[in-house]
């Protein structure tokens, strides 16, 4: 399988790890960006297959970050999973993410989630 790229936008650096720890454990290569500043900076230089969001970030809001990247016309295949402690926000975002995951979140559905992503991106791919 071809080894696709995921962004990880997570200020909270234990949490960061453990979300590197699961994409990579489905064959993701990652990155990890802790404030919203540097995810736009990333996301100007590179295309992942997956943006993993969070929504509370410095500088920049996950919001913003998430209507730059359906604005880019680089980035329309990207996938993004929104991650946020809010279950208020978490409704109104179902229309623009790929996916919305409310904290805290299970390792073992986080794994399974992010593993079906990447099989959906490999046959339609």
């Amino acid at each position: 399988m071809a080894a696709y790229l995921s962004l990880i936008v997570e200020d909270d650096p234990e949490l960061s790890d453990i979300f590197k720890y699961i994409l990579t454990s489905v064959g993701l290569e990652t990155e990890i960006v802790r404030d919203g500043q540097r995810a736009l900076d990333r996301l100007g230089e590179i295309v992942p297959d997956i943006v993993l969001l969070d929504i509370n970030l410095p500088y920049v809001s996950g919001l913003e970050i998430l209507t730059h990247i359906k604005a880019d016309p680089r980035l329309t295949a990207t996938k993004v999973v929104v991650v946020t402690a809010n279950p208020h926000a978490a409704n109104g975002l179902d229309d623009r993410a790929d996916l919305v995951l409310v904290k805290p979140v299970s390792f073992q559905q986080t794994r399974e989630l992010f593993d079906r992503l990447v099989q959906n991106i490999a046959t339609s791919g």
